[in-house]
């Protein structure tokens, strides 16, 4: 059910940015005829000189027709106004704008358009060169963790890795080494027949959670969780099944992981030797193997489901802990949200282990909540997370925690949070209030579906907007940590799609770097399949 909201999304986003035009964008091809009526001829297959820059640098554009236009003129970098220095009847110079980013050239005269060659603006993010995936995934990755002996492994809803998977699929789930290229030592079979939304190192092996029902060897007796053994095989227990006196004695292997639920499971946290699990499941499922059923059929399997919405924890066996939001004397959880309700663990600071709890909701647990709240170790409320809030007024799309800034910055379709007005973004003390020296620009085109905030206090924000604060931006930039975009960091081109997560980390030569994964097709106006690494100065 998850994946298919986001593909649908992605189609859509992948449709705006084939391109919807705000007042700041350079306008469509129609305008090629009239273009040809001034006299106005640019090759565009003729690179400008240089074809790459950073900002400041001087860019001659080879050009003729010009010249009777000179005061009219106006220069854009993929949308951006420059300064234009020179026009002759040969050629037209001008100035690579602060925020200029990779992208098309154009010149207008009115409402005249011509289009010039493509122009690299260099900054400070760049495609890592030693980061060896050159096809990516063939659909979604969902989550990426990274192993202790440096390997990383990706979930999601793929069934290819890097051209790997033409002989035999990928199925969600592919193990590969630190540079990106792939491991085929994970012995996972024919893997999950469902998309895998999470993985959790746990109990010597891992937790798999999402929406599928086999994986591997076991085509069935799986309710979107389960556990496998670090090898990639599924984790399976011998059990003698229910038989009559006249049948013989048999052994079957079923999932050991005795445990899962009826709808999306989409995070997994460990916590003390148990899991907690977040999803937009409504029951908790177990088997029992080894009952006769109404018909005392042979090899029968018993499904037993209690009301669990959203949230539960599990022991390490899979069976419920029902001393975690659960009420024993109505044998179902507590309410939980009454729209969907995502999750974050807080990994630092003085609320670590405490889970954010964000989305669409507007009821919690009973109680009115503004699509945001911070729920205790033990899963009650916190009600230290600013308890006189009212929170977002529309969705929260996604909320990240800064062990290192002790700060959440949250994005989504908001207009105002806590009463007060908020561009989409907006930045929050450990206590919920709002931190006001964030001051987050308007959004035009689109709006903001991923933000995170880095170590050293940058903001990546992506989605599918057009322009931030007036400036052409192509579903992709860096923010400082007043909302500001950053110079030299904002070089790159457009952004098709949505991101899932941003991890720092290291390139082969110990270059800082950003691993970036999630339903994208399209980064600094290059084809990319779901996932790339990208060096950060």
């Amino acid at each position: 059910m998850k994946y298919t909201l986001k593909s649908l999304l992605s189609l859509s986003i992948l449709g705006c940015c084939l391109w919807t035009c705000s007042e700041k964008e350079v306008p469509g091809e129609p305008y090629g005829p009239s273009a040809e009526s001034l006299g106005i001829v640019i090759n565009r297959n003729q690179s400008a000189s240089p074809a790459t820059g950073l900002p400041g640098t001087e860019v001659t554009i080879n050009a003729s027709g010009l010249l009777p236009y000179r005061e009219e003129l106006v220069f854009r970098f993929n949308g951006e106004l420059a300064e234009i220095t020179e026009v002759t009847d040969q050629y037209i110079k001008i100035i690579v704008p602060d925020f200029a980013s990779t992208g098309v050239t154009s010149v207008s005269v009115g409402d005249v358009v011509v289009f010039g060659p493509q122009f690299s603006v260099t900054g400070k993010i760049n495609i890592d060169p030693s980061f060896n995936v050159t096809q990516g995934t063939n659909d979604g990755v969902e989550q990426i963790i990274q192993t202790n002996d440096g390997r990383m492994i990706l979930v999601g809803a793929f069934t290819n890795y890097d051209n790997k998977g033409i002989v035999r699929p990928i199925n969600r789930i592919a193990r590969t080494f630190a540079d990106g290229t792939y491991d085929a030592s994970l012995r996972s079979g024919v893997a999950s027949n469902g998309v895998l939304g999470n993985i959790l190192y746990f109990n010597n092996g891992y937790l798999i959670g999402g929406a599928f029902n086999g994986f591997s060897q076991r085509g069935a007796d799986i309710s979107n969780l389960t556990h496998i053994n670090e090898n990639g095989t599924i984790d399976t227990m011998g059990v003698h099944p229910f038989r009559r006196p006249d049948q013989s004695d048999t052994i079957k292997y079923y999932p050991r992981f005795n445990g899962g639920f009826d709808a999306w499971v989409d995070n997994l946290y460990a916590q003390d030797g148990k899991v907690i699990v977040n999803g937009s499941f409504r029951y908790y499922i177990s088997r029992r193997y080894d009952q006769p059923n109404r018909l005392e059929t042979r090899d029968s399997i018993i499904l037993d489901s209690i009301e669990v919405r959203q949230f539960a924890r599990l022991n390490a066996d899979g069976s419920l802990d029902k001393t975690y939001r659960f009420d024993a004397g109505t044998n179902r959880s507590w309410d939980a949200g009454n729209g969907e309700a995502r999750t974050t663990l807080i990994t630092g600071g003085p609320n670590q282990g405490k889970l954010m709890v964000y989305g669409s909701f507007t009821r919690f647990d009973g109680q009115q909540f503004g699509r945001v709240l911070r729920l205790n170790a033990d899963g009650t409320i916190d009600q230290t997370f600013n308890p006189e809030g009212i929170g977002a007024d529309q969705e929260i799309h996604k909320l990240f925690h800064s062990p290192s800034a002790q700060k959440y910055v949250v994005s989504g379709s908001f207009r105002n949070f806590n009463g007060q007005p908020a561009n989409q973004m907006v930045m929050l003390n450990e206590d919920g209030s709002v931190d006001e020296s964030f001051i987050a620009g308007a959004f035009e085109g689109g709006e903001p579906t991923f933000i995170k905030q880095l170590s050293d206090g940058k903001i990546i924000v992506a989605g599918n907007f057009r322009t931030y604060a007036g400036v052409a931006r192509n579903g992709f930039m860096v923010l400082d940590e007043q909302g500001n975009l950053l110079p030299q960091y904002n070089a790159t081109g457009i952004f098709s799609g949505r991101i899932e997560d941003v991890i720092e980390t290291t390139s082969a030569d110990g270059q800082r770097a950003l691993l970036i994964y999630g339903y994208f097709f399209q980064f600094n106006s290059q084809p990319v399949n779901h996932i790339i690494r990208v060096l950060i100065d």
